[in-house]
């Protein structure tokens, strides 16, 4: 086995912190299925070397053991399980930024800040909408959302405040991106709240007022030491990452004024089309997976809004017409622009959320 494998592939795929992955492997010991000659192979290291809480590995090599853990264990919903099991030791760096600060609200916007240490692989924003605080996860490309994962992310953000912070907290309402499980019904239940499934993107909304919530137990000395090592591992991500978010804007600020191709971006980046394409896969991305997470954000968030007739938002993502809209709108979410916006804006008789 190579054991610094996932080291060399650090340039060209998205990473995951180890500890997620060391949780898992945790995790499958206490249900007693833990194979680790399987494991190691699956994660491209040694158990000891996952200790390091500096390392980070492949987002595919981390996506590959949710699978396998899955048919291991022969339990579908175990991302919802695995999230629920709280454990100090197995949190990572940003969890214990993360429950040594002042207030939830601070500690939110921390998370988010730190997010890609994390998952390089999901982008996670945060808004506040009236008295609701929603969190949104969305991934960089389809190949790299894991239902798995997203489940586990869900049960542990939202099971960890509960714990730590306060337990009468629950979800108003989510969004979740992949279709109805087999154990859909298991959401509600954890969350508290309306669950809709097939979203396309994943939301978690609760009440503003929590965001006051003082921490407990809060240790600033605990608090300074990890956000100093957070930080200087943020700094040395985001060293690398600069290109991909200079190209994300480029292309949400032009989506409705000129057509979005691989070479005029190149000019204005004073490049080759060969060298923008070669820039992007050392971040692991591809233009096209860009382009369309993009329009595809944009979509979701324009036609939830009501701010923009549907024609209107067609031509703002750089569509020819609303029919070509309306298309890939349903291949995104499964269901017809009106349809979606017509479940969001029927959050005032109380049957869905905004």
């Amino acid at each position: 086995m190579t054991v610094n494998a996932p080291q060399a592939e650090a340039i060209t795929s998205p990473l995951v912190a180890a500890s997620s992955t060391l949780a898992l492997i945790h995790y499958l010991d206490r249900q007693g299925v833990l194979d680790l000659p399987v494991v190691e192979k699956i994660t491209g290291l040694r158990l000891t070397a996952l200790s390091d809480p500096d390392l980070r590995i492949p987002a595919e090599n981390h996506y590959r053991l949710w699978e396998y853990a899955e048919r291991v264990t022969g339990d579908p919903a175990i991302g919802l399980h695995a999230g629920q099991v709280i454990d100090p030791d197995r949190m990572g760096l940003v969890g214990h930024v993360f429950f040594n600060c002042d207030t939830l609200g601070e500690a939110v916007t921390q998370y988010v800040r730190l997010q890609r240490l994390i998952n390089e692989s999901v982008t996670l924003n945060f808004e506040q909408a009236g008295d609701q605080a929603i969190l949104t996860w969305q991934a960089d490309s389809p190949g790299h959302y894991c239902r798995q994962d997203m489940d586990r992310t869900l049960a542990s953000a939202l099971c960890r405040t509960r714990h730590f912070i306060d337990s009468s907290i629950v979800a108003e309402w989510a969004e979740i991106a992949h279709p109805e499980p087999s154990y859909g019904k298991e959401y509600q239940h954890l969350l508290g709240g309306r669950v809709y499934f097939g979203s396309g993107i994943t939301r978690l909304a609760f009440n503003s007022r929590h965001l006051s919530h003082p921490i407990p137990h809060r240790n600033p000395y605990v608090y300074s030491a990890v956000l100093k090592q957070v930080n200087a591992l943020l700094v040395r991500l985001q060293g690398r990452r600069t290109f991909g978010r200079r190209i994300r804007r480029l292309i949400s600020r032009q989506m409705a004024t000129d057509r979005i191709d691989a070479d005029t971006l190149a000019k204005q980046c004073h490049m080759s089309r060969q060298t923008l394409y070669r820039r992007l896969k050392k971040e692991g991305l591809g233009f096209q997976e860009l382009v369309e997470e993009i329009r595809q954000d944009k979509a979701l968030r324009y036609v939830a809004s009501g701010q923009y007739a549907l024609g209107e938002i067609a031509f703002l993502l750089g569509f020819s017409e609303l029919s070509a809209f309306s298309r890939a709108f349903k291949r995104w979410t499964g269901m017809a622009p009106a349809q979606y916006r017509a479940r969001h804006q029927s959050d005032e008789s109380g049957e869905a959320p905004e």
